[in-house]
């Protein structure tokens, strides 16, 4: 498993790496200045996580399963944060 997590998080179009959460996370956070920056359940056994660098501007989508291993589902280049959601006008409308 170790050497799988040494391509993290290159281009991973024809294959998913799997390795222990731990190991996994690891890499992304020392590696690539990654952070976790959310997710959710897709079902009882499994959660979907998005990592990120603001300053390299790679991003990791992982799939975590119960079992502790995670498998990284997809990432990339060019992050980019969110834009904030319109605020409703505060006040009387005209």
């Amino acid at each position: 498993m170790t050497a799988t997590v040494a391509l993290l998080p290159a281009a991973l179009h024809a294959q998913t790496n799997c390795a222990a959460r731990d190991t996994v996370i690891e890499k992304l956070a020392s590696g690539y200045g990654e952070v976790f920056s959310g997710g959710g359940l897709q079902n009882s056994s499994a959660i979907f996580e998005v990592w990120h660098s603001e300053e390299q501007g790679t991003w990791t989508i992982l799939l975590t399963r119960a079992d502790g291993t995670s498998c990284i589902m997809a990432s990339g280049t060019n992050w980019r944060d969110a834009l904030p959601a319109k605020q409703k006008a505060k006040g009387t409308p005209s």
